[in-house]
Protein backbone atom coordinates (compact mmCIF):
# COMPACT_ATOMS: atom_id res chain seq x y z
CA UNK A 1 0.00 0.00 0.00
CA UNK A 2 1.60 3.63 -0.62
CA UNK A 3 -0.40 6.44 1.18
CA UNK A 4 -2.00 9.39 -1.73
CA UNK A 5 -3.89 12.08 -1.64
CA UNK A 6 -6.00 14.45 -4.28
CA UNK A 7 -4.03 18.14 -4.57
CA UNK A 8 -6.11 20.28 -3.11
CA UNK A 9 -5.53 22.89 -6.07
CA UNK A 10 -5.62 20.50 -9.31
CA UNK A 11 -7.09 17.66 -7.74
CA UNK A 12 -4.69 14.93 -8.89
CA UNK A 13 -3.60 11.90 -6.87
CA UNK A 14 -0.48 11.94 -5.76
CA UNK A 15 2.09 10.33 -3.20
CA UNK A 16 3.07 13.24 -0.61
CA UNK A 17 6.63 13.68 0.24
CA UNK A 18 5.83 15.48 3.75
CA UNK A 19 3.19 13.98 5.78
CA UNK A 20 1.25 17.47 5.68
CA UNK A 21 1.70 18.12 1.76
CA UNK A 22 -1.54 19.59 0.36
CA UNK A 23 -0.38 19.79 -2.87
CA UNK A 24 0.96 17.90 -6.08
CA UNK A 25 3.57 20.61 -7.28
CA UNK A 26 5.11 23.87 -6.14
CA UNK A 27 2.90 25.36 -9.15
CA UNK A 28 -0.40 24.00 -7.71
CA UNK A 29 0.73 25.26 -4.07
CA UNK A 30 1.36 28.58 -5.33
CA UNK A 31 -2.00 29.06 -7.45
CA UNK A 32 -3.49 28.33 -4.53
CA UNK A 33 -2.04 30.64 -2.25
CA UNK A 34 -2.76 33.39 -4.93
CA UNK A 35 -6.98 32.79 -4.86
CA UNK A 36 -6.93 32.41 -0.86
CA UNK A 37 -5.44 35.50 0.25
CA UNK A 38 -8.04 36.19 2.47
CA UNK A 39 -7.75 32.47 3.99
CA UNK A 40 -3.44 33.46 4.51
CA UNK A 41 -4.71 36.59 6.24
CA UNK A 42 -6.59 34.33 8.77
CA UNK A 43 -4.30 31.47 9.15
CA UNK A 44 -1.23 33.74 10.21
CA UNK A 45 -3.97 35.40 13.04
CA UNK A 46 -4.36 32.13 14.20
CA UNK A 47 -0.92 30.77 14.36
CA UNK A 48 0.24 34.33 15.80
CA UNK A 49 -2.39 32.92 18.49
CA UNK A 50 -0.62 29.16 18.50
CA UNK A 51 2.81 30.73 18.78
CA UNK A 52 1.87 32.54 21.77
CA UNK A 53 -0.06 29.75 23.57
CA UNK A 54 3.17 28.18 22.63
CA UNK A 55 5.06 30.08 23.97
CA UNK A 56 3.01 30.59 27.49
CA UNK A 57 3.68 26.83 27.82
CA UNK A 58 6.91 26.77 26.94
CA UNK A 59 7.76 29.77 29.72
CA UNK A 60 5.98 27.18 32.63
CA UNK A 61 8.62 24.57 32.30
CA UNK A 62 11.00 25.90 34.42
CA UNK A 63 8.12 26.80 37.10
CA UNK A 64 7.25 23.11 37.22
CA UNK A 65 8.86 21.42 40.57
CA UNK A 66 10.30 18.39 39.58
CA UNK A 67 8.70 16.58 43.09
CA UNK A 68 5.73 16.88 41.65
CA UNK A 69 5.74 14.67 38.94
CA UNK A 70 2.34 14.65 37.64
CA UNK A 71 2.22 18.03 37.07
CA UNK A 72 5.69 18.32 35.37
CA UNK A 73 4.61 15.60 32.79
CA UNK A 74 1.38 17.27 32.36
CA UNK A 75 3.39 20.86 31.60
CA UNK A 76 5.66 18.65 29.11
CA UNK A 77 3.14 17.13 27.13
CA UNK A 78 0.94 20.51 26.91
CA UNK A 79 4.78 21.68 25.50
CA UNK A 80 4.67 18.85 22.93
CA UNK A 81 1.31 18.96 21.77
CA UNK A 82 1.54 22.64 20.92
CA UNK A 83 5.34 22.52 19.23
CA UNK A 84 4.17 19.94 17.03
CA UNK A 85 1.19 21.71 16.35
CA UNK A 86 2.60 24.97 15.15
CA UNK A 87 5.33 22.82 13.03
CA UNK A 88 2.77 21.13 11.22
CA UNK A 89 0.70 24.24 10.76
CA UNK A 90 3.42 26.15 9.43
CA UNK A 91 4.62 22.92 7.36
CA UNK A 92 0.73 23.25 5.95
CA UNK A 93 -0.16 26.12 5.32
CA UNK A 94 3.46 28.05 5.08
CA UNK A 95 6.30 25.90 3.50
CA UNK A 96 8.10 28.54 1.92
CA UNK A 97 8.41 30.43 5.23
CA UNK A 98 9.30 27.12 6.49
CA UNK A 99 12.00 26.44 4.18
CA UNK A 100 13.20 29.63 3.94
CA UNK A 101 14.21 29.71 7.66
CA UNK A 102 15.73 25.93 7.76
CA UNK A 103 17.63 27.50 4.49
CA UNK A 104 19.63 30.21 6.17
CA UNK A 105 20.51 27.49 8.67
CA UNK A 106 24.03 25.71 7.76
CA UNK A 107 23.83 22.05 6.57
CA UNK A 108 24.38 20.72 10.10
CA UNK A 109 22.17 23.14 11.83
CA UNK A 110 19.21 22.16 9.60
CA UNK A 111 19.78 18.81 10.43
CA UNK A 112 19.58 19.16 14.03
CA UNK A 113 16.73 21.38 13.78
CA UNK A 114 14.65 18.54 11.25
CA UNK A 115 15.74 15.59 13.52
CA UNK A 116 14.26 17.21 16.65
CA UNK A 117 10.60 18.40 15.57
CA UNK A 118 10.52 14.83 13.95
CA UNK A 119 11.78 13.33 17.22
CA UNK A 120 9.11 15.32 18.83
CA UNK A 121 6.78 13.93 16.56
CA UNK A 122 7.40 10.82 17.70
CA UNK A 123 7.01 11.71 21.22
CA UNK A 124 3.66 13.17 19.95
CA UNK A 125 2.73 9.65 18.70
CA UNK A 126 3.65 7.79 21.71
CA UNK A 127 1.38 9.78 24.11
CA UNK A 128 -1.15 10.39 22.18
CA UNK A 129 -1.36 6.15 21.72
CA UNK A 130 -1.99 6.88 25.40
CA UNK A 131 1.90 5.84 26.73
CA UNK A 132 3.10 6.64 29.61
CA UNK A 133 5.38 10.06 29.30
CA UNK A 134 7.76 8.32 32.36
CA UNK A 135 8.49 5.77 29.16
CA UNK A 136 10.44 8.52 27.16
CA UNK A 137 11.49 10.96 30.31
CA UNK A 138 14.89 10.33 33.18
CA UNK A 139 13.99 12.74 35.84
CA UNK A 140 16.90 14.26 37.60
CA UNK A 141 17.57 11.47 40.70
CA UNK A 142 16.87 12.29 44.11
CA UNK A 143 19.87 13.45 46.07
CA UNK A 144 20.42 16.29 48.48
CA UNK A 145 20.64 19.18 45.20
CA UNK A 146 17.65 17.57 43.39
CA UNK A 147 15.13 19.63 44.61
CA UNK A 148 16.88 23.05 43.30
CA UNK A 149 17.39 21.62 39.71
CA UNK A 150 14.26 22.46 37.38
CA UNK A 151 12.92 20.08 34.89
CA UNK A 152 14.24 21.46 31.98
CA UNK A 153 17.08 19.39 33.51
CA UNK A 154 15.41 16.22 32.84
CA UNK A 155 16.40 14.27 29.55
CA UNK A 156 15.06 11.95 27.19
CA UNK A 157 15.52 8.36 27.30
CA UNK A 158 16.31 6.27 24.54
CA UNK A 159 13.57 3.64 23.74
CA UNK A 160 13.24 0.58 21.74
CA UNK A 161 11.89 0.74 17.94
CA UNK A 162 7.86 0.96 18.20
CA UNK A 163 5.59 -1.61 16.69
CA UNK A 164 4.37 -0.15 13.53
CA UNK A 165 2.27 -3.53 11.49
CA UNK A 166 -1.16 -1.54 12.06
CA UNK A 167 -0.10 1.65 9.30
CA UNK A 168 0.64 1.62 5.67
CA UNK A 169 4.19 1.19 4.38
CA UNK A 170 4.48 4.55 4.29
CA UNK A 171 3.26 5.55 7.81
CA UNK A 172 5.35 2.86 8.85
CA UNK A 173 8.74 4.89 6.71
CA UNK A 174 7.66 8.17 8.29
CA UNK A 175 6.98 6.84 11.84
CA UNK A 176 10.57 4.97 11.43
CA UNK A 177 12.31 8.10 10.25
CA UNK A 178 10.66 9.98 13.43
CA UNK A 179 11.80 7.30 15.81
CA UNK A 180 15.86 7.59 14.37
CA UNK A 181 15.05 11.45 14.74
CA UNK A 182 14.20 10.82 18.47
CA UNK A 183 17.60 8.64 18.85
CA UNK A 184 19.73 10.64 17.32
CA UNK A 185 18.14 13.96 18.55
CA UNK A 186 16.39 13.67 21.86
CA UNK A 187 17.55 10.36 23.89
CA UNK A 188 20.28 11.75 26.40
CA UNK A 189 19.19 15.30 25.50
CA UNK A 190 17.52 17.84 28.22
CA UNK A 191 14.05 18.83 28.18
CA UNK A 192 15.23 22.83 27.95
CA UNK A 193 17.77 21.91 25.12
CA UNK A 194 14.84 19.91 23.24
CA UNK A 195 11.77 22.89 23.33
CA UNK A 196 14.53 25.81 23.36
CA UNK A 197 15.52 25.07 19.93
CA UNK A 198 12.43 23.94 18.62
CA UNK A 199 10.38 26.52 19.66
CA UNK A 200 13.21 29.12 18.39
CA UNK A 201 13.11 28.02 15.42
CA UNK A 202 9.40 27.87 14.68
CA UNK A 203 8.70 32.16 16.35
CA UNK A 204 11.33 33.06 13.70
CA UNK A 205 9.64 30.23 10.95
CA UNK A 206 5.97 32.08 11.84
CA UNK A 207 7.66 35.35 11.71
CA UNK A 208 8.61 34.84 8.26
CA UNK A 209 5.47 33.61 7.43
CA UNK A 210 3.29 36.73 8.95
CA UNK A 211 5.94 39.35 7.19
CA UNK A 212 4.87 37.07 3.81
CA UNK A 213 1.56 37.47 4.32
CA UNK A 214 1.94 40.98 4.82
CA UNK A 215 3.55 42.18 1.60
CA UNK A 216 1.41 39.79 -0.48
CA UNK A 217 -2.13 41.51 1.38
CA UNK A 218 -3.40 43.64 -1.66
CA UNK A 219 -3.52 47.58 -0.55
CA UNK A 220 -7.27 47.95 0.89
CA UNK A 221 -7.63 44.34 1.28
CA UNK A 222 -9.08 43.65 4.85
CA UNK A 223 -6.34 42.20 7.28
CA UNK A 224 -7.53 39.40 10.26
CA UNK A 225 -7.48 40.45 13.63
Amino acid sequence: MIDTRNCEQCGTLFAPRREHARFCSARCRVAWNRENTADRSVGVSALDWSITAMGDATGRLPRARVWDRPRAFAVITEVVWWVTIVDATLVRHHPEAYDSVLAGQTLAERRVTEKTLAGLRFVRNRIGDDADLSDLIEPVRSGPAAGHVQITAWTWKPVPEPALKSLPPRGQAWEMTRYHAYQAQLADHTIGETFGRSAEFLKQAAANASSATDTRTPAGHPKAH
